[in-house]
């Protein structure tokens, strides 16, 4: 693949469709989800992902289940079998659904879940930080003091598949979003075996601004662009 400037651009990303994208996720995996609230969720992915029912069992590592994105239905199916996230009370059917024993849940800080995330993109597998120390959260972790200040260890986050959102890529699978629609998924885009993107719109090598560029092609393996 060559830029407009004529030099060979390598790259291994692939552009697939929707099912063709899903259909490389198996039952029991572990999943990334970007966005917050309904911001930057991977909303056509997921409608994918609940299309192929047969893949369940799934851990989710995404901020919440909201019931106005697509995780909803995947939870309402049975198909998440542990949630990992920073709040889940503003969906009291998942609350319930933990005390009965139909779904597990993880807790952790935001600014934890977000470190996490990003460690675990970066190769780091565990971190000290005072958040938490002191809490129910805390409970059966590690606890180590310094500079007189407890500090609770929590394991860095990686995925089986990372499905995340973007607003443009361009024909290498350089990535740019679009304002607070970029959360979790830059983070999210490093953290896993397998990064899925679903994008507004494709454009050519050299269109995308440098520095805008808030991905680069390195960490994305598959782009699909969103059909309505």
């Amino acid at each position: 693949m060559k830029s407009e400037t004529g030099s060979t651009i390598k790259t291994n990303v692939q552009f697939l469709s929707a099912k063709e994208a899903i259909g490389k996720i198996s039952s029991s995996a572990t999943i990334m989800v970007g966005g917050f609230g309904v911001t930057g969720i991977p909303q056509y992915l997921l409608q994918a992902l609940i299309d192929e029912g047969h893949i369940s069992d799934l851990t989710v590592i995404s901020n919440n289940i909201n019931r106005d994105t697509n995780l909803y239905p995947l939870f309402k199916q049975g198909r998440i079998k542990k949630a990992i996230g920073t709040y889940f009370t503003t969906n009291k059917e998942v609350v319930q659904a933990y005390r009965e024993g139909r779904i597990d849940i993880e807790l952790l800080p935001q600014g934890t879940f977000s470190e996490a995330i990003r460690l675990g993109g970066s190769g780091i597998p565990a971190f000290y930080t005072p958040t938490s120390a002191g809490t129910e959260l805390a409970i059966n972790k590690e606890t180590r003091t310094f500079k007189g200040r407890d500090h609770v260890l929590e394991h860095s986050l990686f995925a089986d598949v990372s499905l995340i959102k973007a607003e443009k890529a361009d024909k290498a699978g350089n990535l740019i979003y679009r304002k607070t629609a970029r959360n979790f998924n830059p983070i999210m885009a490093m953290a896993a075996d397998l990064t899925i993107v679903e994008v507004e719109e494709i454009v050519e090598i050299g269109e995308l601004d440098p520095e805008s560029i808030a991905t680069p092609f390195a960490f994305v393996d598959i782009v699909v662009k969103r059909e309505e």
